[in-house]
């Protein structure tokens, strides 16, 4: 069995795979993969390694204005032949209509689909090619997200963020020369989006301890070793050092191959993805603005990371955690939801009762028993997972991001609602949820 932290890219997308001994075998079918300067060259390797030959091009205003003066002579000089949608609005949210947009332009004479663009394009057009049964291509234009890799697309459907599974795309090209010139805000969002994986290993370890959830240590190395990359060369991000910006994109890839070789998000994500996914859910619930995914989760990371180091000095209590549970009010629980999801609470509230049973004291009683037998254990997991919150608030304080929710026009009270309300959005077993068993979510104070 290969050692995935210390495996190449190239040997890490090799068809056929790998048989793990965590007992599951490991595979990120990809035909092409090229990170490096002047990668837009290889657009015609790229297609004929997925059998392409007339691609349907999906963009939007910004990628298409970053990237088509690197793309379209190559496409001329090439002779391809190809047909383009373009996203007309300045920010495109990966929903239902984004998808449907694209699923009423696409050209059947088009034989594959390449994006343009970096984590909305990327999953759109994940959704839109499982649709319509042809490959996926994307020519990446910012180092802003961890998913060009993944088989995962994280999607807006009746108002609730989403994980969709249908496919990795069969082609990355990630052309330096594009995406060293990416808004910096957009390399603060990629930076952000890799910080947050030490939250979820350390929470995957958790709740395989708790819940007895799939859990792979080599996968959990490989993301390790991803995040390592991107860190040790942090400091050259602010420069646009164009070693720093590969090392970056090479990061973000690597996080992807972790979230498909596990088939599921948990490699990559945890409770301060779930900030994200609370904020961005209702600015859209209120029609406002809210910030880019990655600089969420960066900040997402920080209140998480003081959160545990609450946790590190709780030791969990039968009676507390007995008293909450057979007190717990169905109604004061709808009420709470209702409060925090605005228009999406029925569904929250629908998925609760008739899919996941999170609430059940049956199952509650089975997680407690496993916190206070494995609390020594959990603390083991923190120490070793986790850095000190001062050392990841003076990195991403070197690069002049965002550090706090006021920062990005979060109050108070919506980072303490998204707080409650994120382990109730799916059922991903997180430090919230640990909280929540413990008798102890609703009357834990929220760090500043």
């Amino acid at each position: 069995m290969i050692d995935f932290s210390k495996a190449s890219l190239s040997t890490l997308i090799a068809k056929g795979g790998y048989d793990c001994d965590c007992g599951h075998h490991h595979e990120m079918p990809m035909d092409f993969l090229c990170i490096r300067p002047g990668a837009v060259e290889t657009i015609p390797e790229a297609l004929k390694a997925v059998g392409g030959s007339k691609p349907f091009i999906v963009c939007d205003v910004n990628t298409k204005a970053a990237a088509w003066s690197f793309v379209e002579p190559v496409l001329a000089k090439a002779g391809i032949e190809y047909k383009m949608y373009c996203f007309p609005m300045e920010h495109v949210e990966p929903d239902e209509y984004a998808v449907g947009s694209l699923t009423m332009a696409f050209d059947p004479s088009c034989d594959c689909v390449m994006g343009i663009g970096s984590g909305v394009i990327n999953d759109c057009c994940k959704v839109l090619c499982h649709a319509v049964g042809v490959k996926q291509l994307i020519v990446g234009t910012a180092p802003s997200m961890d998913g060009y890799a993944s088989n995962s697309s994280s999607m807006i459907r009746e108002r609730i963020k989403v994980s969709l599974y249908n496919a990795a795309p069969a082609a990355i090209i990630c052309d330096i020369d594009i995406i060293k010139n990416a808004p910096m805000r957009m390399l603060w969002a990629g930076f952000g989006d890799m910080l947050a994986k030490y939250i979820a290993i350390c929470e995957w370890r958790i709740s395989h301890l708790v819940t007895g959830e799939y859990y792979c240590e080599n996968i959990a190395g490989l993301m390790r070793s991803s995040l390592k990359k991107i860190v040790d060369n942090a400091a050259g991000l602010k420069v646009r050092d164009e070693k720093a910006v590969q090392a970056t994109v090479e990061g973000l890839v690597l996080s992807g191959v972790a979230m498909s070789y596990a088939g599921v998000s948990r490699p990559a994500s945890g409770l301060e993805h779930y900030f994200s996914h609370l904020w961005e859910m209702m600015a859209l619930d209120r029609g406002t603005p809210y910030e880019l995914h990655g600089i969420q989760v960066g900040v997402g990371t920080l209140q998480t990371l003081k959160l545990y180091d609450k946790i590190r000095k709780m030791k969990p209590d039968r009676s507390t955690a007995e008293n909450f549970i057979n007190s717990f009010s169905n109604e004061e629980w709808e009420a709470l939801i209702r409060s925090i999801f605005g228009k999406a609470a029925e569904t929250v509230i629908w998925q609760e009762h008739n899919v996941f049973h999170k609430n059940d004291k049956a199952r509650h009683a089975v997680r407690i028993e496993k916190i206070i037998e494995g609390w020594d254990e959990i603390q083991r997991f923190i120490a070793e997972e986790l850095p000190a919150t001062e050392t990841i608030a003076a990195m991403m304080k070197d690069l002049g991001m965002p550090m706090v929710p006021a920062d990005i026009n979060i109050s108070r009270e919506d980072t303490v609602k998204a707080f409650l309300g994120s382990r109730d959005i799916r059922d991903k077993y997180m430090s919230c949820s640990m909280l929540w068993d413990m008798g102890v979510l609703y009357t834990t104070e929220l760090p500043e």
